[in-house]
């Protein structure tokens, strides 16, 4: 058998039928390869193994012991038998209990005084641990003493405890490895070998036999070290190769101009850049002036000025003679964006206009909701090159849309969009043009490092002068109703003050949303509308402006509101002429209103932590400061309270990066969790492995650049093949 094959090899033919349509139905293991890279969970010793004082309740567990006695019991008017059988290891006793058909084999086998492995979950039944019909293998031969030394030579090693499924014990896979084992020794060794020596690293087989099968607790680390390396490092090549390609790409060069637009801009601004801003402008300035695209990712926390620096790298761009185009993911966003655009070029944005200035460009925007007059307009506009800068959503695709040259695509919240829009509106230039992704969810390192792995990174991490701090607290409406009734005063207080106040929610409310109603969480009977606030943005409006708010002008804001509609609240509460703007996350991003100071959360549990911090980042913009309060009915011990506190005790967006991310662990980083893809990365930890992914980084950028083609070193290439199977490119693509 070859050496690629023989990982290939499908495990029905050496695993028989049945174990193998479950290893492929339950735990999506398909070829030896697969199983070899299932490693043990964990590793039991000899004392936890055979302790039955200390089994964990509601876990698989594995135990040696003797069976005591076994009994068959009739129930049920003697219609129902069960067999229980009662063990021993010498600490304590347990428990077995078997059912119906399920009786006959363990009655015959299970005879006092044998010992056997028995794997199963453990559970509580009349105050007695047992485990209802476990899997069990018989550990004793017909010679007491070799039976003994069975049972100790077995229970002297590391056991391996493998991810098993109900239908799959640990011990049965372990089995199946046993049977694979062997073609360890075919392991394709995807480093190269300067690399493995001069890092220390074992060799890929004898890592493997190593962390199937330890002899020592040094074995075990040194395959993780070892595995844990192969994975960052095929990732990070991965990523490197697709930095190298982009880099391969034309571009033209956007230069900064003298006397031009940005110039004719900076002069007029009302306040110096941050430290933080003139750095990354440096860095995007410096990337805008060489021959091949830009692929910059500009993270930075809400209100840190990302849109003020993705401005002046457009009118860079213009005053090079390009235009720049930026793509939200929602129409409020987009309108968002012109307006606060419009308003801080001022004569600049008019170029061509009455009034204009006379080194102005356009600024337009193209949305899937304009009428047909100003929707030609914007078009003609672009295509003639009147227009340096358009702001859009995905209407910014269509294939009707034509530019004179296309210089910069800007994309907000680069999570919302796919490969295939970004690659479509990048081939709207003449060449490929400079790409900027912007995002306000910070990101921790690392993630940035493999998930944004293909983009050069900048970081926003200083808030500009003026911003105001936010308070934040949670707000247990369950446990405590008056302090729900006085999150309603302090939103009056506000109001009274001269300011203004969301209330988000997380649902609508109208007919539309019943489908998403029933999919929540079912009101506890006891809940009542005194205790229990509704959940839904229309419903919430109307409770609150005939009780706590009555008098004040309440306005409601979704997605499913006509896109006219939609302006029109936004322009209200912008104008001030409006108090409470009770939403749903369409404030999320973009909605940037000073005079906000207070935001109320209902049922705050229900969003993620990082939306959380996105939607409080929406008050405290201006001078006074801000307040947000997190209403839930979660009990005071739950995890989902947990998250809510970790939110109120901190602002830094990186913090809570760092404990979402720890929340969720980190899913499949190449393919989503969700999708049902099995998590490419097995050992590597995107939250703790920081080290092993930078230093793997530098390695593949030097691989790379010295053998892009990856000629000289085809058992990395086998192994960048293997890592990235369709799904998964797709998905890299993606960002």
């Amino acid at each position: 058998m070859d050496r690629v094959s023989a990982f290939d090899e499908p495990l029905k033919k050496l695993l028989g039928g049945a174990t193998a349509k479950v290893m492929a139905e339950h735990l999506d293991l398909h070829t030896v390869g697969d199983l070899l890279h299932h490693y043990p969970r964990r590793y039991e010793e000899r004392g936890r193994l055979t302790a039955l004082t200390e089994l964990p309740l509601d876990e698989h567990v594995t135990v040696v012991a003797q069976v005591v006695d076994a009994r068959i019991m009739m129930f049920n008017n003697g219609r129902g038998k069960r067999l229980e059988v009662t063990l021993t290891d010498g600490s304590g006793r347990l428990q077995l209990v078997f059912f119906g058909h399920g009786v006959h084999k363990p009655h015959k086998e299970l005879l006092p005084g044998r010992r056997a492995m028995f794997a199963g979950k453990a559970s509580v039944f009349n105050r007695k641990m047992q485990l209802a019909h476990p899997t069990y293998q018989l550990l004793d031969a017909n010679d007491e003493d070799e039976a003994t030394e069975a049972v100790d030579a077995f229970a002297g090693q590391l056991l391996p405890i493998y991810p098993a499924c109900k239908q799959l014990d640990s011990w049965r896979i372990a089995k199946a490895v046993d049977t694979v084992l062997p073609s360890a020794q075919d392991a394709v060794d995807p480093l190269p070998p300067a690399l493995r020596e001069g890092r220390g690293f074992v060799p890929l087989p004898e890592a493997l036999l190593r962390i199937h099968r330890p002899h020592t607790k040094a074995d075990i680390a040194a395959a993780r070290d070892r595995l844990r390396w192969d994975e960052a490092f095929v990732l990070q090549v991965a990523l490197a190769r697709r930095r190298y390609a982009d880099a391969q790409l034309p571009a033209v060069a956007r230069r900064s101009v003298s006397g031009g637009l940005l110039d004719a801009f900076d002069a007029k601004l009302p306040f110096t850049l941050t430290e933080g801003q003139q750095k990354v402008t440096g860095e995007i300035f410096g990337d805008l002036a060489t021959e091949h695209p830009m692929h910059r990712l500009l993270q930075g926390e809400v209100g840190s000025g990302k849109t003020m620096v993705a401005l002046r790298a457009m009118l860079t761009v213009v005053d090079a003679g390009g235009q720049a185009a930026m793509l939200a993911p929602t129409e409020v966003l987009a309108q968002q964006h012109h307006r606060s655009i419009t308003e801080m070029m001022g004569e600049l944005a008019e170029g061509g206009m009455l009034g204009g200035s006379d080194r102005g460009t356009k600024v337009v925007l193209l949305t899937g909701s304009m009428g047909v007059p100003a929707r030609r307009q914007a078009l003609l506009d672009l295509v003639t090159g009147e227009a340096g800068i358009v702001i859009g959503t995905h209407a910014l695709i269509e294939d009707k849309v034509q530019f004179h040259d296309l210089g910069l695509v800007v994309v907000d919240e680069q999570h919302r969009f796919g490969v295939e829009q970004r690659d479509a509106l990048r081939s709207k230039g003449k060449q490929p043009p400079h790409l900027l992704v912007m995002t306000a969810t910070p990101i921790p390192r690392t993630v940035a490092m493999t998930v944004f792995g293909d983009l050069e990174t900048s970081v926003l991490d200083q808030l500009p002068a003026g911003r105001s701090p936010i308070a934040s607290h949670v707000v247990p409406a369950k446990d405590k109703p008056h302090f729900l009734s006085r999150a309603w005063e302090r939103v009056r207080e506000e109001v009274e003050n001269g300011h203004q106040a969301y209330v988000v929610c997380p649902r609508i409310g109208d007919d539309a949303d019943e489908a998403g109603k029933k999919k929540g969480k079912k009101a506890a009977p006891e809940d009542d509308a005194e205790k229990r606030p509704p959940l839904a943005v229309l419903e919430i409006a109307e409770q609150l402006a005939k009780g706590p708010l009555a008098g004040l002008r309440v306005e409601v804001l979704h997605g499913r509101m006509p896109p006219d509609d939609k302006d029109d609240v936004m322009r209200r509460f912008a104008a001030g002429q409006a108090d409470v703007l009770v939403a749903t996350t369409v404030i999320e991003v973009g909605v940037n209103v000073p005079n906000a100071t207070a935001m109320v959360i209902m049922d705050a549990d229900r969003f993620g932590v990082s939306q959380l911090h996105q939607l409080r980042g929406r008050v405290g913009r201006g001078s006074a400061p801000g307040l947000c309060l997190l209403v839930s009915e979660a009990h005071e011990a739950s995890p989902a309270r947990a998250r809510l506190s970790a939110v109120a005790a901190t602002l830094d967006g990186f913090e809570l990066s760092r404990i979402d991310l720890e929340q969720r662990r980190e899913g499949d980083v190449l393919g989503q969790a969700q999708s049902g893809v099995r998590s490419s990365l097995r050992v590597l930890s995107v939250i703790d492995d920081e080290e092993v992914i930078a230093a793997a980084r530098e390695e593949a950028v030097r691989v790379v650049a010295d053998d892009p083609g990856l000629e000289r070193l085809p058992e990395l290439r086998t192994a960048l093949d293997a890592l990235l199977d369709k799904d998964r490119e797709e998905y890299l693509d993606k960002g």
